[in-house]
């Protein structure tokens, strides 16, 4: 027997297991699969053709001691999974909400606290732990065991090692290894998986190489890429975000 809670919004052809229960104030789109013993608050946003493994919590109430009580939200993109144990905290008065993109795998054990933005096609392995208003941009993959620290940026397509403590943001395309984390080449693997051109792979590369392998400073290294690689949306992309990185961008051990 589940518990449905008759204000809550369910779609079409949802399946949903056996002591699950579904509080007011949430609403689920089409197609979706809810296992047993999943718990969905108030707040919950679930898109279409989502997927809840048993003993996960979406929407739970912020672990904050800030929080008041505001009605916030906890997004779930359409066709994402969930895996079993995982908690999506809602969001609190900073951002109003917490989201994860579409087509995401969230693994089992993983916590996104109040106020993260997780991108689309994010793979989040299990046991990661990410604290309050943390950002992973798309197609980012994330090994087990993480720690991501309140506030870090985590750029597309990046590679982060399993066990991973993560204190600093880290730019995108970039694989991310060792303790302290640093930069430890980029993820061409992946560049490749997603169609990445060779030219394209090329320019990252160059830009990566003044940044991290030629002893110059960050700011330094920022005007020389500005002088030496044309303008074009990647370069621009990764100059974006080191020169808007909040916490410092990792540093390389190369």
């Amino acid at each position: 027997m589940n518990q449905v809670h008759p204000d809550a919004r369910v779609g079409n052809n949802v399946k949903i297991g056996a002591f699950t229960c579904i509080y007011e104030n949430v609403e689920i789109g089409d197609n979706c699969e809810i296992g047993n013993n999943v718990t969905i608050f108030p707040g919950a946003r679930i898109g279409d053709g989502v997927k809840i493994f048993p003993g996960a919590v979406v929407a739970g109430v912020p672990q904050d001691l800030k929080f008041k009580g505001e009605e916030t939200l906890a997004f779930i993109g359409n066709g994402t999974t969930i895996r079993e144990c995982a908690t999506v905290n809602r969001g609190t008065a900073s951002r109003g909400f917490t989201k994860v993109g579409d087509n995401c795998l969230i693994m089992a054990y993983t916590h996104i606290a109040h106020d993260c933005v997780i991108g689309n096609n994010v793979i989040i392995s299990n046991a990661t732990q990410l604290a309050g208003e943390v950002v992973v941009d798309d197609c980012a993959v994330i090994g087990g065991g993480s720690l991501v620290h309140q506030f870090c940026h985590l750029g597309k397509h990046i590679m982060l090692q399993g066990g991973a403590l993560v204190n600093k943001d880290i730019p995108p395309y970039v694989k991310a290894a060792r303790e302290p984390i640093s930069y430890v080449g980029l993820n061409t693997i992946g560049m490749h998986r997603h169609g990445f051109s060779a030219e394209k792979i090329q320019t990252i590369t160059e830009i990566y190489r003044i940044l991290y392998m030629s002893d110059l400073n960050v700011t330094n290294a920022v005007r020389q890429i500005r002088e030496q690689i044309p303008a074009g949306d990647i370069r621009d992309e990764i100059l974006h975000f080191v020169e808007h990185s909040q916490r410092g961008i990792i540093r390389s051990v190369l």
